[in-house]
């Protein structure tokens, strides 16, 4: 039975997403990119042109304040827009053009005169509105917000399918926890039965010195404390799955908890039943655990 869902439960996320997005700023169109795949902590990778470079800090500082765990590749290209460009005169080209012009013609007086066409092709002689820094600066900041938002909506799907996993696998230990409870004390008994007959076998002792290592072995074999750690940890994992949020590293440790039980329910086996139990409690915790690798 999970917890009910209240109003500070936050999504799960997943570590892994793709987002892009563009920003259309005067004379062009910044395109934007975010990868991102699991990985112990916040890695970020930032690859852009060397034009954008001076807004590297920036660009950095809103991913790390807006992701939390996973390695994270960001890629920020320009493309010019031509037909959005206004082109203007270089007035100190043109009039450097014009002086060298006019001492041509004084040496070349019957020379065709220039056609202004070929002056236009001439480098440097028409240039490109700059584009403002800030203007730039505000594209690069909303554009790449857009990408964030994309991405961790992703995530957040993405999340919510490994979610569901988790709850899946999670009913299946309450099940195998349901198969072999009801069997512990038929099975527990009859195995005292075989090792009290073997024991008076082997000892030759009298029946309160048979009981004694009866009690002792029985206690070696009860697995009560361990079923209901199990119980716990289920217990335990619904809460944090209904609260949701970066629970990546608390599941991961629950793993490691829950594997330790089922293993020692192994060791403590002294039926067939218990230890198909338990190997296959070991498998659903396997699944569970490499899933919880890709939760934030």
């Amino acid at each position: 039975m999970t917890a009910k869902k209240s109003a500070n439960d936050q999504p799960i996320l997943s570590m892994t997403g793709f987002a892009s997005a563009e920003s259309r700023f005067p004379g062009g169109l910044l395109l934007i990119e975010l990868r991102a795949v699991n990985h112990r902590y916040l890695e970020l990778n930032v690859k852009i042109e060397d034009s954008l470079r001076q807004y590297e800090a920036h660009i950095r500082e809103q991913l790390q304040n807006r992701l939390g765990r996973g390695k994270v590749e960001c890629r920020i290209s320009l493309k010019s827009d031509s037909a959005a460009t206004n082109l203007a005169l270089n007035p100190a080209m043109v009039a450097q053009i014009s002086q060298t012009l006019g001492e041509l013609q004084q040496h070349f007086p019957q020379a065709q005169p220039v056609n202004l066409v070929e002056v236009f092709k001439l480098p440097g002689v028409l240039q490109s509105e700059a584009v403002d820094a800030e203007t730039l600066a505000q594209s690069v900041q909303s554009g790449l917000s857009q990408a964030i938002n994309e991405l961790i909506a992703a995530r957040q799907r993405e999340g919510e399918k490994l979610k569901q996993v988790l709850l899946d696998r999670l009913q299946g230990v309450r099940e195998q926890i349901s198969i072999v409870k009801p069997l512990l004390p038929a099975l527990v008994s009859q195995y005292q039965e075989k090792l009290t007959t073997k024991l008076r076998e082997a000892m030759q002792a009298d029946d309160d010195r048979v009981r004694q290592e009866i009690v002792l072995y029985a206690q070696r074999i009860d697995v009560d404390e361990e079923l209901a750690r199990l119980n716990s940890h289920i217990t335990e994992m619904d809460r944090i799955l209904t609260a949701g949020g970066a629970v990546g590293k608390k599941l991961d440790f629950l793993m490691q908890e829950m594997n330790r039980e089922a293993n020692t329910l192994g060791s403590k086996s002294v039926a067939i039943e218990t230890t198909q139990v338990s190997m296959q409690l070991k498998v659903l915790i396997e699944q569970m655990r490499e899933q919880i690798q890709n939760i934030e």
